[in-house]
């Protein structure tokens, strides 16, 4: 692209901005020294420094709402390609992170090294794919022998102020905006854990209880802030865990549980057409990464090349060690290229975390803003494409779903015609042992022997005399077993049991399950 061809295509994609993006067009108002460099088809390289003085979690917001216009106008004209977008959003997010983590650190120990408290970047993050409006999951560990500590200060405790100020620093709003949206539920057990863990404890939890979505979820971490060198250590340890030499099929079949209940769950956004969410609906987005992912597990731990966190380059590394079709790839990734262009241009119109089309005129912006007549030539233009990757995705797939659905609604119709008179309190603990609520449910046999017996077990817990009751003094007996999958498949291959089991926990007195669970323990 020659000066004066890039300099015309900056000009037309910052009048695309100004007319159909109202977040663009309101950050072109707050930034006129930039704004003015557009006008003429400049895409200054950097903004003029900031005042080191200033607040920082004011100068951190100044310089997302920087880099969101000039980002933003560079994806519209075509002078960067995605990659070179996910890159810098992605940057910005490190030095964000790292910067939130030092302030706090200096706020409460003036003059102390910024040690012993790391950041581990998951999701796009952790691949350097961060999107316009994606909020940061990273897991926040600590050291308890080297944080910076206030007199008589215990280290998890410490931990804890740590991990609120960073947040607040990065989420807390503004007449400038907001740094990042922060969600730190990916940590073991967020239900119960602090938001800042231990490095042993971490590591002690990856490697005994982790739950086969985490061992995927991992393949994209890095070590992003604060104490690189703690991060690291803690990738470094984890790594068998998430890598291993031998094939785990209980860990691929999960991955495609989790693709079903997505597809289950977001129902509504599924079908391609105005509404359809680029994200989560069929031959979307995820559809690409988990395709990737699931040949990274069964095929990475025996080939480190194929660790590679970005799901491009993923997939091309695969291709290239001929574990997938060279059409396949490519499709993917002209697939993902797209989807992720076009998720920008929505998320582009109002700064929201959206990854659905709109429908009626607002889709027609989003088309305009990317350059197209028509909301119809969106939807050309994507439809091959999302295809594409439903049809690759459903031959990896084996098609086996679950017996009851995962989304709530399906669930409850399903609990009230098996004899529920009340579905929602069944349908919340189904959920919660879903989640691996207990030890006993947490590994990926346990969850597929779960899964494969609900179909008998909710029946026989309806028609118990007490379902309520019955359900509730299932759940406390699951919360204390060490181990629930020969109980779930006796059950399954004796449903006259299922059906005595109901009856006996409608009646039966707390204190006497108590005992008769430790006695088919110790017989064990």
């Amino acid at each position: 692209m020659d000066n004066a061809h890039r300099a015309s295509d900056i000009i037309a994609a910052t009048q695309r901005a100004r007319r159909w993006s109202p977040f663009l067009a309101m950050l072109l108002d707050r930034e006129p020294v930039l704004a003015a460099a557009l006008a003429e088809g400049r895409l200054d390289p950097d903004p003029a420094p900031l005042d080191l003085d200033m607040p920082v979690a004011r100068r951190l917001r100044l310089e997302r709402r920087a880099l969101a216009l000039r980002v933003a106008i560079g994806d519209l004209a075509g002078v960067f390609d995605l990659t070179a977008v996910t890159q810098q959003l992605t940057g910005f997010a490190d030095h964000a992170l790292d910067t939130a983590i030092r302030t706090a650190i200096e706020e409460r120990t003036p003059g102390a090294e910024a040690r012993g408290f790391a950041a581990i970047a998951l999701g796009k993050q952790g691949s350097g794919e961060l999107n316009y409006s994606s909020d940061i999951d990273p897991i926040l560990i600590y050291d308890p022998d080297t944080l910076p500590l206030r007199p008589r200060e215990e280290p998890e405790a410490a931990a804890v102020r740590i991990g609120k100020r960073v947040v607040e620093l990065l989420q807390a709003r503004d007449g400038d905006g907001y740094v990042l949206r922060v969600d730190l539920r990916l940590r073991p057990s967020p239900e119960i854990t602090p938001i800042a863990l231990p490095i042993d404890a971490a590591i002690s939890y990856y490697e005994a209880q982790a739950l086969p979505w985490e061992r995927a979820a991992f393949i994209r971490a890095r070590a992003a802030a604060g104490d690189i060198a703690l991060g690291r250590q803690f990738l470094d340890t984890v790594r068998p865990f998430v890598w291993r030499r031998a094939l785990d099929f209980g860990a691929i079949g999960e991955i495609r549980g989790i693709s079903r209940r997505i597809r289950d769950h977001h129902a509504q956004g599924q079908a391609f057409g105005p509404g359809y969410d680029l994200k989560r609906g069929r031959g979307g987005i995820r559809e690409a990464e988990f395709f990737a992912q699931i040949h990274q597990l069964i095929h990475g731990g025996r080939d480190p090349a194929l660790r590679a966190p970005a799901t491009r380059v993923a997939l091309a590394r695969l291709a290239e060690a001929g574990w997938i079709g060279g059409d396949e790839a490519r499709a993917l990734i002209d697939s993902y290229t797209l989807l992720r262009t076009i998720e920008h241009r929505v998320q582009m119109i109002d700064d929201r975390q959206t990854h659905a089309l709109p429908t009626g005129d607002a889709l027609d912006r989003v088309a305009w803003l990317h350059g197209l007549d028509s909301s119809a030539a969106l939807l050309a233009l994507l439809a091959p494409h999302v295809a594409a990757t439903g049809r690759i995705y459903d031959a990896l797939d084996d098609g086996a779903a679950s017996g009851l659905s995962h989304d709530p609604t399906r669930l409850d119709a399903e609990l009230a015609e098996a004899g529920f008179a009340e579905p929602e309190p069944a349908r919340q603990r189904i959920a919660a042992w879903r989640a691996g609520a207990y030890p006993a449910l947490r590994s990926s046999a346990a969850q597929a022997a779960l899964e494969a017996v609900l179909p008998t077990l909710v029946p026989a817990l309806a028609a118990a005399p007490e379902p309520q009751a019955a359900m509730l003094r299932l759940d406390s007996m699951l919360e204390r077993l060490p181990s629930a999958i020969n109980v779930f498949r006796l059950l399954e291959a004796r449903p006259a049991l299922a059906t005595l089991l109901a009856a006996i926990l409608s009646h039966a007195p707390r204190q006497f399950l108590r005992q008769r669970r430790r006695v088919a323990q110790d017989r064990r």
